[in-house]
């Protein structure tokens, strides 16, 4: 019996077909470069993915925080950052996975045993121990390793665009936190203003200079301005609550600090905007799926080889084999055909991303510029010119040439102009920020 068993280790040690039969597993295979035979050896490592391992941050977020710091905590903290990287770490060890060769079947037969007359018994029983290979001639491994790697392709994308809305996110909502302080300190500024003329009216009411109805005037202003005041305070903090709310954070930070633009200007290319280059990417998927469903109804077949042993002889034998199945009805053409239609409806879904985003780019484009103007106006024209025509009210009130109605009014004129500067650079923050998301690549 010794015999035996070291004729099947022997067996189990031989070549499982010809020389170039084998398939061998490939090194680490890059996104878009075809797969280069390397020696059998332990299992391919996973493919890099030049991004680090994400891991939620906790705690709270800095005291004063910049819109830098916002974008940092934002990626670091993102539950769907977090979700994106563990996809494309999924369709990594895909394509481990994919470079896998086939297993080979171990195969144990006995006959002629425990029969009727002679072939009662064991002692004319015949053991056979087979290995068995497939042999991939269709290209089948090689397929799955292209539809594992345009899928790799995809789930980075997609992940680069969960980064850049992310980005576009808390741009637009620091934007509006920042004008929110900004309204405030105005609301702040106003009101003080209110009081304190509302209390100059008083004493020249009192003194006779001024009919009561414009003390009454002016502390109504007043009144309505320590209201715009509590409106602007609860604006502000519910903006900044909002803005944590996107860190996953429910405790706000305590103030935001810097400018509300950090975007440079910077070339569009909507041809190479990511949603064209996902769109891209899923054709090339869906070309790669019909090429391997295409194998998967090719034949393989499969060699084998065997040891027998005889027992009433006592000698043994060895044995080959190859075996393929028929494909007679099933061809895999449903899957071939769902595959050639996916591949349509990607080049249909690549044509309509294009066109979208080159409509997205040039509105983008067309909103920055009416921004820009916006602001320039207010800047240089607007916003002085109300300070200067205060400023003038003001004295003339003090000298008794303007009315307390025509300094309100100078007052009103001039905080609407910074109001008004304020929606400005907000909506110029938001264009640049829809700008920077379409240019994100």
């Amino acid at each position: 019996m010794h015999r035996f068993l070291a004729a099947v280790s022997a067996a189990a040690l031989l070549p499982f077909g010809p020389a170039g039969a084998q398939v061998s597993t490939p090194a680490t295979p890059m996104v878009g470069t075809p797969a280069t035979p390397a020696p059998v050896g332990p299992p391919p490592p996973a493919p890099a993915t030049d991004l680090p391992l994400l891991v939620p941050r906790q705690g709270p977020l800095p005291a004063d925080i910049t819109l830098q710091q916002a974008l940092e905590e934002a990626e670091a903290r993102s539950p769907a950052i977090i979700a994106a990287q563990a996809r494309v770490d999924a369709a990594a060890a895909r394509i481990r996975q994919a470079g896998y060769r086939f297993n080979p079947d171990l195969s144990v037969q006995v006959e002629n045993f425990l029969g009727s007359g002679q072939l009662s018994g064991i002692r004319q029983s015949e053991a056979t121990v087979s290995v068995n290979q497939r042999l991939d001639l269709s290209g089948r491994r090689r397929s799955l390793l292209a539809t594992a790697e345009a899928a790799f392709a995809s789930e980075r994308l997609r992940l680069a665009i969960s980064r850049a809305d992310l980005a576009q996110a808390v741009r637009q909502q620091f934007a509006r936190a920042v004008s929110a302080r900004e309204r405030l300190r105005i609301a702040q500024e106003n009101e003080a203003n209110a009081r304190e003329l509302a209390r100059i009216a008083g004493i020249l009411v009192q003194e006779g200079r001024d009919p009561p109805l414009r003390g009454v005037r002016a502390r109504s202003a007043a009144a309505q301005a320590a209201a715009e005041l509590e409106a602007a305070r609860a604006e502000e903090v519910s903006a900044r609550g909002t803005l944590a709310a996107l860190f996953g954070v429910s405790e706000p930070p305590a103030s935001v600090v810097g400018s509300l633009l950090d975007a440079p200007a910077q070339a569009v290319d909507p041809r190479r905007s990511l949603e064209v280059r996902l769109a891209e990417a899923e054709r090339l998927r869906s070309e790669a799926e019909v090429r391997s469903q295409v194998a998967q109804g090719r034949i393989d077949p499969a060699v084998g080889v065997g040891v027998r042993y005889v027992r009433e002889t006592g000698d043994y034998a060895l044995l080959g084999g190859v075996s393929m199945p028929l494909r007679i009805f099933n061809r895999n053409q449903g899957n071939i055909a769902a595959a050639e239609a996916d591949v349509r409806a990607a080049e249909a879904n690549l044509a309509n991303t294009t066109a979208s985003v080159e409509v997205r780019t040039r509105n983008a484009i067309i909103g920055v510029e009416a921004a820009q103007a916006r602001v320039q106006a207010l800047e240089s024209a607007g916003v002085p010119e109300a300070s200067e025509a205060l400023r003038l009210a003001q004295l003339s009130y003090r000298e008794g040439r303007a009315t307390l109605l025509e300094l309100l009014d100078a007052q009103n004129a001039y905080r609407n102009a910074q109001l008004a500067l304020v929606d400005a650079r907000l909506a110029l923050a938001n264009a640049t920020a829809e700008l920077g998301r379409v240019a994100a690549q």
